[in-house]
């Protein structure tokens, strides 16, 4: 067999194969030998069907098989010899197939990229320094209060913050349009789920009021037959709901694992849950910075067929995160609502992977363990949780895969200029959440492509 290996790219090979027609014409005329004992025609006892007539009828179906499989061997065979690290599969060409004569086929292909290194050093990284104060402990108190309020009825008009029970028509000049109506809908007045200027409309309202509200619907909004439009709701407000706010007593303490009910051991239980929170958001903040300066100052090339994997697993996720179905089938979210983050998943991914290999970074058995007990501190069987992780591989894999990832950040972090900067406990989980809805922008996307 000849090989010969063209570079067409940094990550591109076009690889000519060429085996020799004796080669492949004895392979066939075995294949069809072996085919010749099982085979049934009218007219001949099985077994004793000529050969004239095997090669007739089924010679080139038989070709077809061997010289795809001949095909397959010969280029495992070659990415062997060659040291090529193909990334995703081929695409195999024949150019010569016939009998009596060399078979030659083509091989394209991607490979993983040459990494070589460059230092981020003298790049700028911030860290937050955050506390959780007392101030922020009361905060959280109030929101965990607030998270298991119930609605009573009130006797007065309502207010931002109150819960309103409404039957609503929405119209279109004197026509009343598709999606714009319901009956006994809840709406906490100030939360923001309906178009701008309808809830604030409401305020002042009590029940048994009737109200006209004129909104325009947002250019951007999801439904293109309703954007910019100009709009009439008609309302009926049945019923006015302030929140009650549970007392801070045994049973409310109890719903947060603290069985004895003791209120110092629940605000030390809330308060190390937001120091937990608040360095989940530190290192999140301070890795993504290490990473960007990471990707630019290693531009590499990045195969296409990664992307498009790790696109497949983005639309993938997508469509699970909003419910579209076990039997959706996610080729119907384009492409290019991903590729830009699958890109840069694919790049980091790459470079990760070449800090850990040239830093021989590893983690052991009590590493991994270490990190399953942090994680299973949250919750309330945390044994259990320790048990069940370090019992299966799978999920023992993606912890050391995490542990390697924050071990090369760190090992990155040792050459940039590292400052730290006061920032509150709130300031730092806004900042935290403000880069996952920028994760999940092409997620949300997606989903109205869908359902459009």
């Amino acid at each position: 067999m000849q090989v010969s290996v063209e570079t067409t790219s940094q990550i591109e090979r076009r690889v000519t194969f060429q085996v020799p027609a004796a080669e492949v014409d004895e392979a066939v005329e075995a294949r069809l030998k072996d085919t010749a004992k099982n085979i049934r025609l009218n007219g001949f006892r099985k077994g004793r069907v000529p050969m004239t007539v095997v090669r007739q009828r089924y010679g080139r179906g038989v070709r077809d098989e061997v010289v795809g499989e001949l095909m397959r061997e010969r280029y495992v065979r070659a990415i062997t010899e060659q040291n090529l690290n193909p990334a995703g599969f081929p695409s195999i060409e024949p150019k010569v197939d016939e009998a009596g004569k060399d078979l030659e086929f083509v091989a394209s292909l991607e490979v993983y990229p040459e990494v070589e290194l460059a230092s981020i050093e003298g790049t700028e990284v911030e860290r937050p320094a955050v506390e959780v104060s007392d101030t922020d402990l009361e905060e959280m108190v109030e929101t965990l209060r607030k998270q298991n309020a119930s609605w009573e009825e009130v006797d007065r008009a309502a207010e931002e913050g109150d819960q309103v029970k409404i039957d609503f028509q929405g119209f279109l000049g004197d026509e009343p349009f598709e999606g714009g109506s319901a009956e006994g809908h809840d709406l906490v007045l100030g939360s923001g789920n309906f178009i701008p200027g309808f809830e604030d409309q409401l305020t002042g309202a009590k029940a048994g009021d009737e109200k006209e509200i004129k909104v325009t619907f947002p250019e951007d909004y999801q439904a293109e037959h309703l954007a910019g439009q100009e709009a009439t709701f008609k309302v009926k407000v049945h019923a006015v709901k302030g929140q009650a706010l549970p007392e801070i007593d045994d049973a409310f303490i109890k719903r947060f694992g603290v069985e004895d009910g003791d209120i110092e051991k629940f605000r030390a239980e809330v308060k190390k849950n937001m120091a937990r929170e608040a360095k989940q958001a530190v290192d999140n903040r301070v890795k993504q910075q290490v990473l960007e300066a990471l990707k630019k100052a290693n531009d590499i090339p990045v195969p296409q067929s990664l992307v498009q994997q790790e696109t497949d697993a983005l639309k993938r996720q997508a469509a699970q995160q909003f419910g579209l179905g076990e039997d959706f089938d996610v080729s119907q979210l384009p492409n290019e609502l991903f590729s830009e983050q699958a890109k840069s998943r694919v790049q980091v991914g790459l470079l990760l992977a070449e800090v850990i290999k040239s830093n021989e970074l590893d983690a052991t058995d009590d590493e991994i363990r270490a990190k399953v007990e942090e994680l299973a501190e949250q919750y309330q069987e945390p044994q259990q949780v320790v048990d069940y992780y370090m019992n299966n591989d799978q999920l023992k894999t993606q912890v050391k895969s995490a542990i390697l990832e924050e071990k090369a950040v760190d090992k990155l972090l040792e050459q940039a200029a590292v400052k730290d900067v006061e920032m509150s406990y709130q300031q730092a989980l806004a900042a935290a959440q403000q880069s996952e809805q920028a994760e999940e922008g092409a997620a949300e996307e997606g989903e109205e492509e869908a359902k459009s």
